[in-house]
């Protein structure tokens, strides 16, 4: 009897063991997940945009360290977000890796990233390194996601050139810091605070027909790894005679 309750009491603290780890693994928001990487060959040295709508400011924000995602794209939700990615290869990696931006969609062979020509050559340990490592086109990687920064820049809302005033407003979203999510976007009056929810056309585009009259604020939902979610309210409202192809600064920035 002794022998058997030794027996249970072992393979009972081995059980709870391996759930723990199960969990912690399952949770884990800073441990490296393994795929692979390819480059733009013709980016000249910058990325590309289409599918998350950020324009030619797609191809500048980091410095031009930005990527196309295929999973991580997440159907627009993961517009803007940051990974460190790193490639495997002792001969020519380095541990740091580079940190980039999600700005499109797209996917090679098995990858997850497709990032620019420079990103792709900045996870070289040196320029000789960087030269074969581009020279192979598709690396075994290690990525993770990464809180993003923008030092001195405020959340900053880009009218698109295609909103039509005031019958249709289209606008993404600039200099998200951090590592949340934002799920949805409101458009007030700020008089009498009617609120209306807009629609995520396509990427990091949020749009609505008719919109409020007046000067606008807006109400942005974020959640975060955990889906503990939270509303920031910008400081700053959108003018009333707002106009196409305009920036406007919020006035606000994540911690």
């Amino acid at each position: 009897m002794a022998l058997y309750l030794k027996s249970f009491f072992f393979f009972f603290a081995i059980s709870l063991l391996s759930m723990q780890y199960l969990a912690d693994a399952a949770t884990c928001s800073d441990c490296f997940v393994h795929s692979r990487a390819a480059y733009y060959p013709n980016s000249n040295e910058q990325g590309s945009d289409s599918a998350c709508g950020y324009g030619s400011f797609g191809a500048t924000i980091n410095g031009g360290d930005v990527s196309a995602a295929s999973d991580l794209y997440r159907n627009g939700l993961g517009c803007g977000a940051c990974y460190q990615v790193r490639c495997t290869n002792s001969n020519y990696c380095s541990d740091k890796g580079v940190n980039v931006v999600i700005t499109d969609q797209g996917s090679s062979d098995r990858t997850d990233f497709i990032l620019s020509r420079g990103a792709f050559g900045r996870m070289a340990q040196t320029k000789d390194a960087e030269a074969s490592l581009l020279a192979l086109g598709i690396v075994d990687i290690e990525y993770r996601r990464v809180s993003c920064s923008y030092p001195n820049k405020n959340l900053t809302i880009k009218i698109d050139e295609n909103s039509n005033y005031p019958h249709y407003l289209a606008f993404a979203i600039w200099f998200q810091q951090g590592k949340k999510d934002i799920v949805a976007v409101q458009l007030c009056e700020t008089q009498n605070f009617v609120c209306k929810l807009l629609d995520r056309t396509y990427g990091a585009v949020w749009t609505t027909i008719s919109p409020p009259s007046g000067p606008l604020t807006l109400r942005m939902l974020f959640s975060d790894e955990d889906g503990d979610e939270s509303w920031v309210v910008p400081v700053n409202n959108i003018p009333q005679d707002w106009k196409a192809g305009v920036t406007y600064d919020t006035g606000v920035q994540l911690n």
